[in-house]
């Protein structure tokens, strides 16, 4: 696969986001990243980052795709953020997410990889509360929707995040049982996965564990590849 440069980050002002500018800026990559205030500009262009406007609930796709212009990958890292709106759940979570995907199809990018949450295909217990209820139908509708396309995507869903240091490993797989993980450990596999060829098609859940990113994404890109010559 050839390597990609420019890459665009939805939700470019996130806590994981920022953190994932600092690595793509040390793997040599051109972090891009949208976001829906001019505000934001100066602290991610100290960080490294291009700084495009887009405002993921009021944009169509038309200015989604503009928004990636120029761009190889498109990394979606937004999410309605942690207070209680309901609303936002759909805007951000979900329709950012379709939009986004509608827009790399039309900008003719292919790799796309998608920041969701550990467990949202699972049944919720009855006494879930609304607005987890709406986040994780948020989720599980964006993943099965980005699974339905034609792009080259993966996705990536992190148990518990927390600001700790990043620790450099990690335990990766589609079964891996609920756990915490680093935002920053959450970014080092975003941006080892998009130069990853056997991530690609590939819904991985993400907690820290005793085995180093990069070794981590090898074993489990040869192991997919061993599933599919079967």
């Amino acid at each position: 696969m050839e390597r990609m440069t420019r890459i665009a980050i939805v939700g470019g002002h996130g806590q994981v986001a920022r953190q994932l500018i600092h690595v793509l800026r040390r793997a040599e990559h051109d972090p891009v990243a949208l976001v829906r205030r001019e505000e934001y500009r100066a602290e991610l262009e100290d960080r490294g980052a291009e700084v495009r406007l887009l405002d993921i609930e009021r944009d169509d796709v038309d200015a989604f795709a503009t928004a990636f212009e120029g761009c190889a990958a498109v990394v979606f890292a937004a999410g309605g953020g942690p207070d209680g709106n309901i609303e936002r759940k759909r805007t951000v979570d979900l329709e950012g997410s379709l939009k986004s995907i509608e827009a790399a199809r039309k900008a003719g990018i292919d790799r796309f990889v998608q920041v969701s949450a550990i467990g949202v295909d699972d049944p919720l217990p009855e006494d879930t509360g609304d607005v987890w209820r709406a986040y994780v139908e948020a989720k599980r509708h964006a993943d099965a929707a980005l699974r339905a396309s034609d792009l080259a995507w993966t996705i990536i869903r992190p148990g518990r995040l927390t600001d700790d240091p990043a620790t450099g490993r990690v335990s990766l797989g589609p079964d891996v049982a609920r756990g915490d993980v680093t935002r920053a450990d959450v970014a080092a596999v975003l941006a080892a996965v998009l130069d990853a060829p056997g991530s690609i098609r590939q819904q991985w859940n993400l907690v820290n564990g005793d085995v180093p990113v990069e070794e981590a994404i090898a074993e489990l890109a040869q192991s997919s590849s061993s599933v599919s010559e079967e």
